[in-house]
């Protein structure tokens, strides 16, 4: 899309609060992306009072920031950073959104208005996963039975080793679909 004369596919790599760049679902969903040949943008963030009560326009702002007027291929977001979903769909941008906060309205209604390239999926534990709240999206829903908010199986780190295989096996699809 917006990656310059550089004809590599760009993938927008976006943290949690409590959730950072090095942690599983996403220092996976890097190699992925940079063993499919992507470029990889990553910004980091500290989550203080204020963009927790405003998390939009705070997260809008670090990825406007971290692309310098470039857009990518695809956003992989975890919680927190699925804040980024209106400005994705605002800008055509495809997104593999992991444990969005669908208690959040802004979230909700992006994800609601979601094209079915995008893929959401959540936890049955999480009380932020909230499918209910955004019936009727084209986007595609996946709710994992038993995982919690960081798509663990409590009690079960074998269980929440295969969950997380089979959503990393989400990213790599999404992945390869850009060298399509």
């Amino acid at each position: 899309m917006g990656n310059g004369t550089d004809r590599r596919p760009l993938v927008l790599l976006l943290q949690g609060a409590g959730y950072g760049q090095q942690a599983p679902l996403l220092w996976w969903s890097r190699r992925i992306a940079l063993d499919a040949g992507c470029e990889v943008v990553a910004p980091t963030w500290v989550v203080d009072d204020t963009a927790g009560r405003a998390p939009v326009p705070f997260v809008e702002a670090a990825v406007t920031a971290a692309l310098e007027h470039r857009l990518p291929d695809l956003v992989v977001a975890k919680s927190f950073g699925c804040a980024a979903l209106p400005w994705a769909v605002r800008n055509g941008v495809r997104g593999v959104w992991l444990t969005p906060v669908l208690t959040d309205a802004d979230v909700a209604a992006a994800l609601a208005a979601a094209p079915a390239t995008d893929v959401a999926t959540g936890g049955s534990e999480d009380t932020m996963w909230r499918p209910d709240l955004v019936s009727g999206t084209a986007a595609s829903l996946q709710t994992v039975a038993g995982a919690d908010h960081g798509l663990q199986v409590a009690g079960d780190w074998r269980g929440s080793l295969r969950v997380q295989a089979e959503v990393l096996e989400t990213v790599a699809a999404a992945v390869g679909a850009l060298h399509r």
